[in-house]
């Protein structure tokens, strides 16, 4: 995880309840949420990715939760759980922890969820987030949910057509709200450095520069064989031309279909744009 100095506590705050409710399932109240920082300071400076004084919605049971994003398989990674265990619970030591281990890497998930000595045991939670489907999440239709799906499996779906769509979308479902969308995106920036998909991130930011935000039709982008859905939308004589130029803008970072999704022109104008494509 990145320097979480420069991650504002509102955006620490989305980023755990998205995580305990939208992929743990512990539908915790986001309005009884407390960001905690450990006391405890190593040699190398390192504290608990996240960790939150939170309470369940349905039983108002509280408790501790400790997220913790890993990219990459760390042979001693369940002593380090344990020492982060110990940190927090010497420092509440009258209230319940709950530890979740979000591997976000790239190869096979490798790494232990326990340890076990003659003596004592010690567990957490592992949650391999490669595992899910990111269509699961962008399915939902929420801010949350986009955010998230940046970590999920994009199965053989080319990286930067998820990531054009999370942005696009999110630009939709937030519309005038530019103070809201620049807060989602700062939690994509934040989530995005674990998947390695920064330039992925500044290449859809640059698209959505160059696209006039007021044309953006509603649409829905279908993952799942590629682009199954296209938007009919009836296109204005006056505005046609600046349709094509955003057509144009685009040529060189999306498809043709997810061209024709934005800006609902003909696929076979798109083709034509195409063959006549010059650097603009």
């Amino acid at each position: 995880m990145g320097n979480k100095d420069i991650i504002s506590k509102d955006i620490l705050r989305q980023i755990t309840v998205d995580f305990a409710n939208l992929l743990f399932g512990l539908d915790i109240d986001p309005d009884h949420l407390e960001l905690l920082e450990t006391e405890e300071q190593r040699i190398e400076n390192r504290s608990a990715d996240f960790l939150a004084r939170v309470r369940k919605r349905s039983s108002g049971e509280p408790f501790l939760l400790h997220i913790e994003l890993q990219n990459d398989n760390h042979p001693q990674m369940p002593l380090r759980m344990l020492r982060y265990y110990t940190d927090i619970q010497l420092q509440w030591p009258n209230e319940l922890v709950r530890q979740y281990l979000v591997y976000v890497g790239k190869r096979p998930l490798a790494m232990a969820d326990h340890i076990t000595h003659p003596d004592w045991r010690y567990c957490y939670t592992l949650f391999d987030i490669r595992k899910v489907d990111c269509q699961t999440l962008l399915d939902q239709g929420t801010p949350d949910a986009l955010v998230m799906a940046i970590l999920c499996d994009f199965k053989d779906r080319p990286a930067q057509q998820v990531v054009n769509h999370i942005v696009l979308k999110l630009k939709e479902l937030t519309g005038e709200d530019e103070k809201g969308f620049r807060r989602y995106f700062d939690m994509l920036e934040v989530l995005s450095t674990n998947r390695d998909l920064n330039d992925q991130l500044k290449e859809a930011e640059t698209m959505l520069k160059e696209i006039d935000r007021t044309q953006l039709p509603s649409y829905e982008l279908g993952l799942e064989d590629g682009i199954e859905k296209g938007i009919e939308k009836g296109i204005e004589k006056g505005r046609f031309e600046e349709k094509l130029a955003v057509a144009r803008k685009l040529l060189p970072r999306l498809s043709d279909e997810e061209i024709v999704e934005i800006t609902g022109l003909k696929l076979d104008l798109i083709h034509q744009l195409r063959r006549e494509h010059k650097p603009i």
